[in-house]
């Protein structure tokens, strides 16, 4: 028996290609990789070509079967929308893909893709590129809007009062909480504003945050726009009727007897020191404090018989603190104030001073910010016609000439609102409020004197504002003032040419 030779058994194992004459290895195609891989096209059947739907509108990129979705360019998002739109590509083994740049406004994505499969037990790598044409068209939501009937749902917020504090306060709390986010469309309408939306969900949710955050009520309607007989279809518009309550901050309110008792005997005249989800009261002459939350409000609704654009200035002569000695309490009152001090004060119009001296006595819960000659704002009862049922049934000799509200700092407060560094947002641009503006620097007043109000409002630093001149003549350090810190940076976004 001859001896094996192992070399002639390796050239036996070795056969040659049937189109190249390269020695391989023996496969069922007889060929070479280089031979199979132009012989055979794994991707086959996948297109290099194909389309994406875009809308202008909302910009936003078609996600089949039914979905609209925002992709910035060269994302994972938008990549995973490209190889979805592939077919075929679930044979083959996807080992990467990554995007080729193109000049964004050539309406143009390509996308390089290098896959494996395997053919005829050999296992072929290839990579090629599919060219993505940006197709335009419009989503259902914009081309509802385009036709004039975008908004199943709508929410209808108003105020019936004469002034708006309220209402730009609720207005930095939508945009603080971002609860516009679903909205269609914003706009200022009747003194309120309307919010339009795709869907009664949407609406629904807007209206139980506004009902978290203020005492209001709301009416819910709906109108039958189309129905199918066939299917059983309805179509409606749903409008959420939504009413804050028209009382606000500053404001003076007269309670029913019915009320007074609920509020565990306060005054039934009371000042409105805060809004919030309830109402805040102070009695001036005890200090004794109430809340009134939503439902309580609405079944025993009253109104405010002094508004902030009463408010006279008075100056300050004398003022003696009251010890808790000589406070009267009674049995069942309810919280005092550990934030006020009740004080006696003899008050002069700013007006009469120096012409007539006559010193009006009263009784205030300012005791702890006011001090000789301090200008103070307040209601004059004395001189004035009060419409109100409940304020007729009252002991006149218990109602008294004047009710503070808060300490005025003067016309530099006013010359200084040219120079805040300071701004807000607005939902729409048009003003929601008055029409001279006037409630709106009311309000941003208040903010300055108020550390608790603006407590829940987002504030942002003006670029373009001038700061005030600590030399200036007008310049009082004592003024209340929103610090750097309480200031949020405002995102701007400025087209800069690159340089050559």
């Amino acid at each position: 028996m001859e001896p094996i030779n192992f070399d002639q058994q390796e050239q036996i194992r070795l056969i040659r290609c049937c189109m190249c004459g390269l020695e391989i290895e023996p496969n069922p195609a007889n060929m070479c990789v280089g031979c199979l891989r132009n012989q055979v096209n794994i991707t086959e059947g996948i297109p290099e070509q194909a389309s994406l739907y875009f809308c202008r509108g909302c910009e936003r990129y078609f996600h089949p079967p039914s979905e609209w979705i925002h992709c910035a360019l060269e994302s994972r998002e938008l990549l995973s929308i490209c190889l979805k739109k592939l077919k075929g590509l679930n044979r083959l083994k996807l080992v990467d893909a990554g995007f080729v740049w193109t000049e964004p406004h050539s309406k143009r994505i390509k996308v390089k893709l290098v896959v494996h499969g395997e053919v005829m037990g050999a296992v072929l790598q290839k990579e090629f590129i599919v060219v993505y044409t940006i197709t335009h068209q419009m989503c259902d939501e914009c081309h509802r809007s385009e036709a004039k009937d975008f908004w199943k749902a709508s929410v209808q917020v108003r105020q019936k009062a004469e002034n708006k504090k309220t209402f730009y306060y609720l207005e930095q709390l939508i945009l603080k909480h971002k609860a516009h986010e679903n909205t269609l469309g914003i706009k200022p309408i009747h003194g309120g504003i309307d919010f339009f939306y795709a869907t009664e969900a949407h609406a629904k949710k807007m209206v139980d945050f506004l009902t978290t955050v203020l005492p209001c009520k709301y009416q819910h309607s709906k109108k039958l726009i189309s129905h199918d007989i066939h299917s059983n279809v309805y179509n409606y518009k749903f409008t959420f009727s939504v009413e804050i309550v028209p009382i606000s901050k500053d404001s003076v309110v007269c309670l029913s007897k019915k009320m007074t008792q609920i509020l565990a005997g306060i005054s039934p005249l009371c000042l409105v020191y805060r809004v919030t989800n309830t109402l805040h009261l102070i009695d001036p002459t005890s200090g004794q404090i109430a809340e009134i939350n939503s439902n309580t409000y609405w079944r025993n609704q009253f109104n405010a018989i002094f508004n902030p654009k009463q408010l006279v200035e008075y100056v300050v002569m004398d003022i003696e603190p009251i010890l808790d000695k000589d406070r009267k309490f009674f049995p069942g009152q309810g919280n005092i104030s550990n934030r006020h001090i009740l004080a006696d004060i003899w008050l002069v119009k700013a007006s009469e001073l120096g012409i007539n001296d006559n010193t009006i006595h009263t009784r205030t819960h300012l005791g702890h910010i006011l001090k000789p000659g301090d200008s103070v704002m307040g209601y004059n009862l004395d001189e004035s016609n009060v419409n109100d049922s409940n304020f007729d049934k009252l002991n006149k000799e218990n109602i008294p000439d004047v009710i503070l509200v808060k300490k005025h700092f003067g016309d530099g407060a006013h010359k200084k609102r040219s120079h805040r560094i300071w701004k807000l947002k607005r939902l729409a641009e048009e003003d929601t409020g008055s029409v001279d503006g006037k409630d709106f620097n009311e309000f941003m007043d208040d903010l300055e004197e108020d550390p608790e109000l603006r407590r829940n409002v987002n504030i942002f630093k003006d670029s373009k504002a001038t700061p005030v001149d600590d030399n200036d003549v007008n310049y009082d350090p004592n003024e209340p003032r929103i610090t750097l810190e309480e200031m949020l940076d405002d995102l701007t976004v400025d087209d800069v040419e690159m340089a050559e």
